[in-house]
């Protein structure tokens, strides 16, 4: 995770959990550990005038848990609460979790935990945490430039999707009628995604993979291309997608944010694993259905998108709309701009990365999505629209899956 901090953070350790305390001993190079046995005593430290950078607290302390104190510190000591705070606990029950959303704590990990895991959440919220409070107040000040679609893009955006699918409808029936006869489980999955301005919304696509296509891929993993964590979108976008919609009563790691709440479950508890192997592309997959191949060589799967773009989420040209976690590590100064044009089906990148025969690194791909967020926010870019246009329908027929 890219993240412009090299400073060394100091993390306030509240609790008595020895484990703890000796497993940061490994992160001494990038964090250090101020510890206390309770509250009463961090309490103390803190009106002294002393900072910390983050907060671990234990679930079960002396006087107060550690979600409740949560209140407290933003009360006292962190008003505009930028500070990350994460609680530990050896069980984590629904009511804890109901409790933590409530009191607005960042994240909850349950033991045993790794220090590195806990060191990288905490440093990226270091860095999310200021940006989601400043994007907060900017919304609430008119005078605050937030992009807003041309009228004329705007209006295109409608004729064509409309037009599209009226036009489009027969063959999405017969995929639609295709897709259900070869496999059960819905045609469609929605999926959480990050658009113009870290907008959430509602993605929607064609299912292109089988039903337990995410629990099917460590039987598959030996076949993976990718041995590395470079992005991959085409070949991860269902299984992450699914995965989401699909664990909201998981017992993995919840992220909690001011006015959202975001499933992580297995994302954390497996993120080493996911570096190495969540980025796949398999030759033949053999989680995607024949119909899926199908449309997803054509692109056809991208089809219910028209429907985004008709209710306002996206347009038919733009940056691509993350995943939750893909967007959460895209904070830093140098990639926040891609989210200051409008998201949509189609971008800059994806006309590029198939001319490139998809040797385009993820570096690349954001310089190119920041390209366009400039070019989105002129006067000139409906013409640069109709190009990348043309060149998507030339580039749906070229053998390169991109």
């Amino acid at each position: 995770m890219a993240i412009k901090n090299k400073r060394r953070l100091d993390i306030l350790y509240i609790g008595s959990d020895e484990t703890i305390t000796e497993s940061f001993k490994e992160q001494s190079g990038h964090a250090k550990l101020i510890s206390f046995p309770n509250a009463l005593n961090a309490i103390n430290w803190l009106k002294q005038g002393n900072h910390a950078d983050g907060i671990i607290c234990e679930r079960e302390m002396p006087g107060i848990n550690g979600i409740d104190f949560h209140e407290t510190f933003v009360q006292e000591f962190d008003r505009v609460n930028q500070i990350p705070y994460v609680v530990l606990a050896a069980e984590k029950t629904k009511e804890d979790i109901k409790n933590a959303f409530e009191k607005k704590v960042d994240d909850f990990f349950q033991k045993p935990v790794d220090a590195e895991m806990v060191y990288k959440r905490l440093k990226t919220l270091t860095v999310l945490k200021p940006r989601m409070a400043l994007m907060k107040k900017e919304k609430s000040e008119p005078e605050t430039h937030i992009y807003k679609t041309p009228f004329f893009k705007r209006t295109f955006d409608i004729f064509f999707s409309g037009l599209a699918l009226l036009l489009l409808s027969p063959l999405l029936i017969v995929f639609v009628i295709a897709i259900r006869l070869e496999s059960k489980g819905k045609v469609y999955y929605i999926s959480k995604r990050v658009g113009t301005g870290y907008r959430i919304f509602n993605f929607l696509k064609l299912r292109s993979m089988y039903p337990d296509a995410d629990q099917r891929l460590k039987e598959f993993q030996h076949l993976n291309q990718y041995k590395n964590a470079e992005e991959e979108e085409a070949a991860i976008e269902e299984q992450v997608a699914e995965t989401e919609t699909s664990n909201e009563t998981a017992s993995g790691t919840i992220l909690f944010g001011d006015d959202v709440q975001v499933d992580e479950a297995s994302h954390i508890q497996q993120k080493k694993e996911q570096q190495e192997s969540a980025f796949v592309k398999f030759e033949n997959d053999p989680r995607i259905t024949k119909v899926g191949h199908i449309i997803r060589k054509l692109s056809i799967d991208e089809l219910p998108q028209l429907i985004n773009v008709l209710k306002g989420d996206m347009s038919i040209v733009g940056n691509r709309p993350l995943p939750l976690y893909e967007a959460e590590m895209l904070t830093t100064d140098d990639w926040t701009d891609r989210f200051n044009g409008p998201a949509g089906i189609t971008g800059l990148w994806q006309v590029e990365a198939r001319g490139k025969t998809s040797k385009m690194s993820p570096e690349e791909r954001k310089q190119l999505d920041n390209t366009y967020s400039e070019i989105a926010n002129s006067r000139f870019s409906f013409w640069k629209d109709i190009w990348i246009i043309i060149r998507t329908f030339k580039a749906v027929f070229q053998k390169e899956n991109v």
